[in-house]
């Protein structure tokens, strides 16, 4: 099977564990967050793992989404980039992916650590706290080797985790670019609060050449205050991002704003998207209803918005209509709340 879909980010070995409020007060977390560590959090990688119980979870938020669209495509046609130190943390991740079948394309340093997160669960909040460790030494020069080169050129669809530009910019816009001059489709997701906020130039740097960019109600927020826009309601950010200029004019740029257990919203730049999804005199942004979970259904929050992210891209790739990829998204997305971690199930349930 032919590599379609190319994802790119930092992989992360996510350390977590529940009943953490003492975790949160000690280093001054917020219960629902997602940032990266600083010097002051370093001593929580030696005290979360002394926890009762810990679970170690294969993550990285692009690296969840790669394997949540595996999920859905046919075997062999996801790969994954970032990069890892030469260590059992990172033989780890490639173990779950390649259970999960997805290509690692790691670039491995060697006398560095893989990156790890630590995940401190509050009934259902989820608090993360990043040290990039090996990934933020990605280089541009993997891009052009061999194995690498050969995977951009074979896909047609290319994802990347918006963690990856708080060091990453160069490759990020040398993918980007790439894809928009071969005409291939680029997404790329905002992925927390603070990279709007305070990667405001990379996010804008990136946008002209995104055909699909997906974030949810908090990351929309951010976005709307660090732009100075007057409307921050989700819709009105989501129809203001899709309308920015775009290097690759052929077709629409789709924005894809989610709202938890609340609808999902699209907004198009154009009337119509590439498949004739959206037509003239529809809803712009159009609103997809997300079918509620009882409370004792969810059992971790922790990785859903990248389980949706591979389940849209996932439907997407394989010419799914722009309601069937929401849909597959949001059923990805129960999926994962459902288990602990960003993992699915298995054997495989239908979600298309």
């Amino acid at each position: 099977m032919a590599i379609t879909l190319v994802c790119m980010g930092n992989p992360l070995l996510d350390i977590q564990v529940s009943k953490g409020e003492d975790l949160l007060a000690k280093y001054e977390l917020k219960a629902n967050d997602a940032i990266l560590a600083d010097e002051k959090h370093m001593p929580l990688y030696e005290e979360i793992i002394t926890r009762d119980p810990v679970t170690y979870v294969a993550g990285g938020a692009a690296q969840n989404a790669a394997r949540g669209a595996a999920y859905v495509l046919p075997a062999g046609s996801v790969a994954y980039i970032g990069a890892v130190g030469k260590d059992d943390l990172a033989e780890s991740l490639k173990a779950a992916n390649e259970k999960e079948g997805v290509q690692s394309a790691y670039q491995v340093f060697d006398g560095q650590k893989t990156g790890a997160c630590a995940v401190i669960i509050t009934g259902h909040d989820r608090s993360l706290t990043t040290t990039l460790r090996a990934a933020e030494s990605f280089t541009p020069s993997h891009l052009a080797t061999p194995e690498v080169k050969a995977l951009i050129e074979e896909a047609k669809f290319f994802y990347l985790g918006g963690f990856f530009l708080t060091h990453g910019i160069e490759s990020a816009l040398e993918l980007a670019k790439t894809a928009s001059e071969s005409g291939k489709t680029f997404a790329m997701n905002l992925s927390a609060p603070f990279i709007p906020q305070f990667f405001k130039a990379q996010v804008d740097q990136m946008l002209p050449f995104c055909d699909i960019v997906i974030g949810n109600e908090s990351e929309a927020a951010a976005y709307a205050e660090s732009h100075g826009l007057s409307a921050t309601d989700p819709a009105s950010v989501a129809t203001a991002i899709a309308n920015l200029p775009k290097q690759n004019a052929s077709r629409p740029r789709l924005v894809i704003i989610t709202q938890g257990a609340s609808s999902t919203l699209v907004a198009s730049s154009s009337p119509t998207d590439a498949a004739g999804n959206l037509h003239a005199g529809e809803e712009n942004p159009k609103t997809f209803p997300v079918t509620k979970m009882a409370d004792d259904e969810i059992v971790d929050t922790n990785g859903a918005g990248d389980a949706f992210a591979g389940g849209f891209l996932g439907a997407f790739v394989q010419g799914k209509s722009l309601t069937q990829s929401v849909e597959a998204g949001h059923a990805l997305g129960q999926i994962c709340v459902g288990q602990i971690g960003p993992q699915f199930k298995f054997p495989k349930v239908q979600i298309l």
